[in-house]
């Protein structure tokens, strides 16, 4: 167990804010998180619960105590019907990708390469590539923060939706994930008809990929779409792709013959967010020391110094953008603490 004062979040927040916390403290099992809040005292609020920080906007220094898993270990049931892995919520996301597709457990090979650790992917609900985590989460355990009570929760309890669970609703600051269960099959059934995926395998004369190729497509397409931590500062996809109505949709296509998007249901359409900040001319663009990255709207970085404040001000101001030229409203994807 780690318990420090005055810690440096820099190195815990992909975006590089320069920021610290009053308190910070890594448990690494189960006994440990529960005494930590057994231990608790008014003077630790507020809590943050934070996992690799690859989804976080610090906007100033947090005085509070910041709560780190680093709670490690895979444990693997295999059955008839598939595969469940029961994976440390302190485990590298990426690596538990990396891990299935090696062993041949297929449904999360579309979500390689998204930053952070395993205990965000049940919080944010992440997505790639026409995959959710909520596509293969079974179980999600946690401890209660309040009670020191571990409890867990189906898939259903959680209610999933697009970059949305209860744990960033109602549940929001009242549990920490410790284990997340996963549900893998055993027939590979790729998923290939979203984004570029098709024709980057075309390019490697590739029409019927196996999961280690689909894999390597999948990285070097985000590889190329977004920029490296270390160079640029940033935490992926800042925003949401905004869900519209069909007639909000029949109204935009008529203006704009060429706007991609994504059937949802029969009433819903998905419009891209990059291409809406795109064609409000942020593409590569800066506002002060944070800007818009070159290949993807979507991405908002730290060109370098950047505070948190300099963020929020290109993010509200890419927001009015978007509202004033299309009339739809996009939402941070990001925590913004």
């Amino acid at each position: 167990m780690k318990d420090i004062k005055y810690q440096d979040l820099t190195a815990y927040n992909t975006f590089g804010i320069q920021a610290r916390c009053r308190r910070f403290v890594e448990f690494d099992s189960v006994e440990e998180l529960r005494q930590i809040l057994a231990g608790l005292t008014s003077e630790d609020a507020p809590l943050l619960i934070l996992g690799g920080g690859s989804n976080l906007l610090l906007t100033g220094n947090y005085e509070g105590t910041v709560l780190h898993s680093a709670i490690k270990g895979v444990t693997v049931e295999r059955s008839a019907s598939g595969v469940m892995l029961r994976v440390g919520s302190g485990e590298t996301w990426d690596d538990i990708v990396r891990l299935c597709v090696d062993n041949k457990w297929y449904g999360a090979e579309n979500l390689s390469l998204i930053p952070g650790e395993v205990g965000a992917s049940a919080v944010q609900n992440i997505g790639a590539y026409g995959v959710e985590a909520k596509d293969i989460i079974y179980k999600v355990e946690a401890v209660e923060i309040a009670t020191g009570k571990a409890v867990s929760f189906s898939n259903g309890e959680c209610e999933y939706s697009y970059r949305q669970s209860r744990f960033k609703r109602d549940w929001r600051d009242k549990y920490v994930i410790t284990y997340v269960t996963y549900n893998l099959a055993h027939t590979f059934s790729p998923k290939l008809d979203y984004g570029n995926i098709r024709s980057e395998l075309e390019q490697r004369g590739i029409s019927e990929p196996d999961a280690a190729q689909l894999r390597d497509v999948i990285i070097s397409i985000r590889r190329d779409k977004l920029p490296d931590t270390s160079v640029e500062g940033n935490a992926g996809s800042f925003f949401m792709n905004p869900v519209v109505s069909r007639d909000k949709y029949e109204e935009l296509a008529a203006l704009y013959s060429d706007m991609p998007h994504y059937r949802v249901d029969d009433d819903h359409e998905k419009i891209p967010a990059g291409w809406l900040i795109e064609m409000c001319g942020w593409k590569g663009k800066s506002l002060g020391r944070a800007g818009v990255h070159s290949k993807q709207a979507l991405v908002l970085v730290n060109r370098g110094g950047a505070e948190g404040k300099d963020v929020v001000r290109l993010c509200e101001t890419v927001r009015n953008d978007v509202r004033d030229k299309f009339g739809i409203e996009i939402y941070p994807e990001v925590n913004i603490r």
